[in-house]
């Protein structure tokens, strides 16, 4: 039995559900402490690392390509109607870019990712685990802690701002697309208008949060394969919850996020 579950033993008469999340919340935290004590602690797998962001960013890159030029042609389209109503046509292409850097991108790229990654590593984790390789790596002197877990989300955190500036772009190339087919208008005003409405301050806090998210779904999706249990129902259980679970760290992180932001970068 894992250790959150023994800290929150059944018979407390918790209700189910309030006894899973509790575990959970215990058992992540216990996963994340862990991590950062060895995630500083020589060797340093850097190949392994290499590997998993190149794997984890191409799988992950041919869905968020098309999911970010669709965000900025379709919030350029959306949005179009309701600014000519106002007269005010002149401010779609700033607030489509300010829109997708600050909020629309990081969060909609690390959800999809969450999707794709989180569940990748809960599955592949979560076999390993029911096949035992786990505990062959653990008599073999092997720390799989250090090699399976540690290198999957160091690669997690580092790959998403990189896609996450990459569907910004995209997006932004979108919402120009959008525009041409509800109005009509010149690529270099559309250029200038996003450059003069993109500041640093707008652009800083939408990378940098999405180095949590991307730690958050490392984590999460190694925690539920690590500890995944139950032969095959378990592995899929575990890739199930992983998604759930992540994504909704990302949203509650978010609305935390953004108010940290606010105050550190005011305007």
């Amino acid at each position: 039995m894992e250790l959150p579950k023994l800290i929150f033993k059944k018979n407390l008469d918790f209700p189910e559900r309030l006894f899973n999340f509790f575990a959970t919340v215990t058992g992540l935290t216990i996963f994340s402490f862990r991590f950062l004590r060895q995630v500083f602690v020589p060797p340093y797998d850097i190949a392994e690392i290499k590997k998993h962001m190149v794997e984890l960013g191409v799988k992950t890159f041919p869905i968020v390509s098309v999911t970010g030029f669709i965000i900025g042609l379709v919030l350029a389209l959306q949005s179009q109607p309701v600014f000519a109503r106002f007269g005010a046509s002149d401010y779609l292409p700033g607030t489509v870019a300010l829109s997708v850097v600050r909020e629309l991108g990081p969060v909609i790229t690390a959800l999809i990712f969450a999707g794709r990654v989180s569940s990748g590593i809960g599955a592949e984790l979560g076999s390993m685990r029911v096949t035992e390789q786990i505990d062959a790596m653990e008599v073999s002197a092997v720390n799989p802690f250090k090699y399976l877990v540690v290198t999957r989300i160091i690669a997690t955190t580092m790959i998403l701002p990189l896609l996450t500036v990459y569907v910004i772009f995209l997006a932004i190339l979108g919402g120009y697309i959008g525009v041409i087919i509800s109005q009509g208008m010149s690529f270099e005003y559309y250029k200038n208008s996003v450059i003069n409405a993109i500041q640093l301050k707008d652009l800083l806090p939408g990378v940098i949060k999405t180095f949590v998210f991307g730690y958050l779904v490392g984590l999460v999706g190694a925690y539920k394969g690590f500890t995944a249990e139950g032969g095959t129902e378990g592995v899929g259980k575990a890739s199930t919850t992983a998604v759930v679970l992540s994504s909704l760290l990302i949203l509650l992180f978010d609305t935390v996020l953004v108010k940290i932001t606010l105050w550190i970068w005011p305007g």
